[in-house]
């Protein structure tokens, strides 16, 4: 079996190092449903945060599932047990925006930043976020915009956010925060026979600005081990 802490310790060397005093953000995608984005992204954060020593922001753009903290809680003996919610945003800002809006008890709009919890994960200093679906009411949806305000002012709390986005088979979130990011990571299943839905997705994302720096070839069979070899530029 691959061991894990290696794989991302490989990773991690593979994407450089950021530059002196500047938090980096990393985007993770990939073109298609179940390929490993979200395995990658979590154990990426859980590496750095363990490992490597610095604060990490794990960010869930899969608003409606929130599948990270979902995946986190169920293995709390591996990644550690999930803190009480806390505000995601330091000042307020955030990277979507929910439509109709809805007032609080004093008749002001209530915060789009409220519907969004961030989450400590065990002892070590990473965070996990969690959209508050069930604070949706009627007709209400989430939109991600593309503005960078939340993205600056989280890197001021935050040495590494790792920013996990759906598939691009169904959501345009990627493109939509690229040009927010350092670094895009593409994900792509080791037995992958039709590669060209994954250059699409890198042509896209770098017309929408995202420095694309590689690809992270995925093994998610029963016979395989989950991980591969990371291949960067």
């Amino acid at each position: 079996m691959v061991n894990l802490n290696a794989e991302m310790a490989e990773l991690w060397a593979s994407l450089g190092a950021p530059a002196a005093g500047r938090a980096r953000t990393i985007q993770i995608v990939s073109a298609r449903r179940g390929e490993g984005a979200s395995t990658v992204a979590r154990e990426l954060a859980f590496f750095a945060a363990r490992r490597a020593g610095r604060s990490v922001w794990l960010v869930d753009l899969d608003l409606m599932a929130s599948p990270q903290h979902a995946a986190v809680a169920a293995e709390s003996d591996r990644y550690g047990l999930l803190g009480q919610p806390a505000a995601a945003s330091p000042d307020g800002s955030i990277f979507f925006s929910i439509q109709p809006p809805a007032q609080g008890p004093d008749g002001k709009p209530w915060p789009d930043a409220r519907y969004i919890s961030a989450h400590r994960v065990g002892a070590a200093r990473w965070w996990v976020t969690r959209f508050r679906r069930e604070a949706l009411r009627g007709r209400q949806s989430v939109h991600i915009l593309g503005d960078g305000d939340y993205w600056s002012a989280l890197r001021r709390f935050a040495d590494l956010i790792i920013v996990d986005c759906p598939s691009a088979d169904r959501s345009q979130a990627a493109m939509t925060v690229a040009p927010f990011m350092d670094q895009t990571l593409m994900v792509v299943a080791a037995d992958e026979v039709d590669v060209r839905a994954p250059a699409l997705l890198r042509d896209a994302l770098t017309g929408a600005g995202a420095d694309v720096v590689g690809l992270f070839f995925n093994r998610a069979t029963v016979e395989q081990p989950p991980f591969a070899r990371a291949f960067l530029r």
